[in-house]
């Protein structure tokens, strides 16, 4: 019989003064803050600083540096007898007078219309191919998506030109004269901006549409709402932020073209890149760069008020559509 000394039998529990042997650490035990692995952890803060400094540099050269001349030039005015530099709120005045309100006005009608219309059927689009379900499908609009999204400037502006333009192909076959078509108008400018601005927003949405879970589907359903009320109460609110994401990164991308549409309208539309490019060329008045740098600072105002309205949603979607 073994004597009342003996090791405790399993699931009994040792008493408060006794030490575990060596070696052995009890269960959920945490080392204490000076071991190595606490070390480890206090490091990894500097490491990943050191590791981030290259993307820091290149931000800060690519476009810190820019953003810096650019705002240097719209504030300040040079005197041209003494060459003494001062500051001066004249650019940004001008600015937003006249012509140069009308192109920054025009600019914004027409990358707040075809974003907004490319948004839709991007939507529409993409989930079409997310419930198909077909991997055919699926590769074949995201290859063409890839390819359309990333084809403009001057190529795309002949395309249409060729194709829909006053001679082109489809406006003498289909007498589209007749119907009061112009492709150098702002609907026509509209139409071209859409041929990337749709499959860029198919590309954007989809990984969105493909994070929607169908357990919410099948709870919605088994709670009795149908399809409207699943897409109204949970679909629509978990992409909101996506859906916004979308819409601002299509309005950037329109806000700022200006190859297709110089080679396309010219400056029978106005726009604030038309009016940049007049400016610094001097087509229309000799020494109005400064008045072109204050231009291109508006546009960043602009895509910072419009990035402000989408910051704060985007942590929102993040949280349901990991």
């Amino acid at each position: 019989m073994p004597s009342a000394s003996s090791t405790p039998t399993e699931g009994t529990v040792p008493s408060e003064g006794t030490v575990p042997s060596a070696g052995t650490t009890p269960a959920g035990t945490v080392p204490a803050q000076g071991t190595a692995g606490g070390t480890r952890r206090r490091r990894r803060g500097p490491r990943t600083w050191l590791a981030a400094l290259p993307l820091i540099a290149f931000t800060g050269l690519c476009f810190g540096l820019p953003l810096g001349a650019l705002l240097y030039g719209a504030v300040t005015r040079t005197d041209p007898d003494t060459g003494a530099t001062a500051l001066t709120g004249e650019h940004l005045s001008r600015s937003l007078q006249g012509p140069y309100l009308g192109s920054l006005v025009g600019s914004v009608q027409l990358s707040a219309l075809t974003a907004l219309i490319a948004s839709v059927l991007g939507v529409l689009i993409a989930q079409a191919v997310v419930t198909s379900r077909s991997q055919a499908l699926r590769n074949a609009v995201l290859t063409a998506s890839g390819v359309l999204a990333n084809f403009g400037g001057v190529p795309l502006a002949f395309a249409f030109i060729a194709t829909v333009g006053i001679s082109g192909v489809v406006t003498q076959l289909a007498d589209l004269s007749s119907l009061g078509w112009n492709l150098y108008s702002f609907t026509g400018l509209a139409v071209v901006y859409l041929y990337f601005l749709i499959p860029l927003m198919v590309l954007v949405i989809l990984p969105a549409l493909d994070g929607l879970r169908p357990q919410w589907r099948e709870a919605a359903q088994n709670a009795g709402a149908g399809g409207l009320q699943y897409w109204r109460h949970v679909g629509i609110p978990v992409l909101a932020p996506s859906l916004l994401g979308g819409f601002v990164l299509l309005f950037g991308s329109a806000f700022a073209a200006h190859a297709t549409a110089a080679a396309l309208v010219g400056g029978s539309v106005p726009l604030v890149t038309l009016k940049i490019a007049d400016a610094l060329s001097g087509n229309v008045l000799v020494g109005q760069e400064n008045v072109a740098l204050a231009l291109g600072l508006d546009m960043i105002l602009i895509a910072g008020l419009v990035m402000a309205v989408y910051l704060p949603l985007q942590r929102r979607s993040a949280r349901w559509l990991r």
